[in-house]
């Protein structure tokens, strides 16, 4: 096959792929597309956790024999029972003689092993088509297998001068209505979004998916001193799990009071909450990526302990002068200290700009 016609097909697969995001986790985003002749045969992707993996759909949605077609799949298809029967079955089933993969998965369950298998039954496998492309898709899932650590985007909205509010507080709305939108597509695709008390104290949120279709996270206050309201919309909204990560200095009474309401709470370090810890639990959960909305403290503590992987900052075309800045003392005393965010792009949505970068 033709290289170049062998990226067109895996850029096909990687847009179906992207169809999934906020539906699959923990599962990664998978695309495929069934080609003979240089003719689509049909297009499949994985749509939600639990159901039928992209080959399987893209084999299901064929509407005539599969013997000698080639199928494109941006990520190594497995071979284990899971939620789901092995896909390289379901393959090797359908006669498909040669299958393109962009990456090889990180799970240990499959990680080479299903292209093995697929050679085995005399399957032609090509690797490596697009493999910088499908990582970025995959960003969280790749990172949450080789780092054992959850990927972690930091999220916030602010003016063109930099302030998130003003002095006297007032910060709704500084983006758009389509802006916050956005906000809540975020929350849509991360498995979990974190805030600190401050936040809750002074906005009350609910920290739910509202706005647009989606999942809701698992909802997470770091809240030193469990000093939360009893009366918080964040613990009075049932439809959406919730963990409050305190510390030893939390009062004993006030835990029981709100485990009794049916809230966990967990003591994760002595003073203030231990994020690294934290991390880790999420990680247990298999929560693969988390979105942190702040605020300042929490923003610039993530950042001082190198614990953000991509920014995304909502930039509202508006001017404030004198305000409150989104992050505190990074402990950056020289230009050349400063940190440096990569693979940064700026893209328009309604009034407002999405600025996006990578940290590492």
């Amino acid at each position: 096959m033709d290289p170049e016609k062998d990226r067109f097909f895996m850029k096909l697969a990687i847009r179906m792929a992207k169809r999934g995001e906020g539906w699959v986790s923990p599962n990664p985003m998978v695309g495929a597309v069934l080609v003979k002749d240089s003719r689509i045969l049909s297009k499949g992707f994985h749509h939600r956790y639990g159901g039928d993996h992209a080959e399987v759909d893209a084999i299901k949605r064929a509407k005539e024999p599969l013997e000698g077609a080639t199928l494109y799949v941006n990520l190594e298809p497995c071979c284990h029972w899971g939620k789901t029967p092995p896909c390289s079955d379901a393959i090797i089933k359908a006669g498909i003689k040669r299958v393109v993969i962009a990456n090889q998965d990180p799970n240990p369950l499959v990680n080479g092993k299903g292209i093995e298998v697929l050679k085995q039954n005399g399957i032609e496998v090509k690797t490596g088509v697009l493999e910088k492309e499908g990582r970025a898709l995959n960003r969280a899932y790749f990172k949450y297998h080789e780092e054992k650590s959850p990927f972690i985007t930091l999220k916030w909205a602010q003016t063109l001068d930099g302030k998130i509010a003003t002095l006297e507080g007032d910060s709704k709305w500084i983006s758009s209505e389509r802006a916050l939108k956005f906000a809540h597509k975020l929350r849509a695709i991360h498995q979990a979004v974190v805030v600190g008390i401050g936040t809750v104290l002074k906005d009350d949120p609910q920290l739910t998916v509202r706005l647009v279709r989606g999942r809701n996270p698992l909802r997470v206050i770091l809240d030193s001193h469990l000093g939360i309201p009893l009366d918080s919309k964040v613990l009075n909204v049932r439809e959406a799990p919730l963990l409050i990560a305190t510390t030893q200095k939390a009062d004993p009474n006030k835990m029981a009071l709100l485990q009794q309401r049916g809230i966990e709470v967990l003591k994760l370090g002595k003073e203030r909450v231990d994020l690294r810890e934290l991390l880790h639990v999420l990680y247990e959960r298999k929560i693969q990526s988390v979105l942190v909305e702040g605020g300042k403290e929490v923003l610039t503590f993530f950042l001082k302990e190198g614990l953000c992987d991509r920014l995304m900052v909502i930039i509202s075309p508006k001017l404030i002068g004198e305000g409150l800045s989104p992050l505190g003392d990074l402990g950056i005393t020289k230009i050349e200290e400063a940190l440096l965010l990569k693979e940064a792009s700026l893209k328009r949505i309604g009034s407002d700009w999405i600025f996006e970068g990578y940290l590492r």
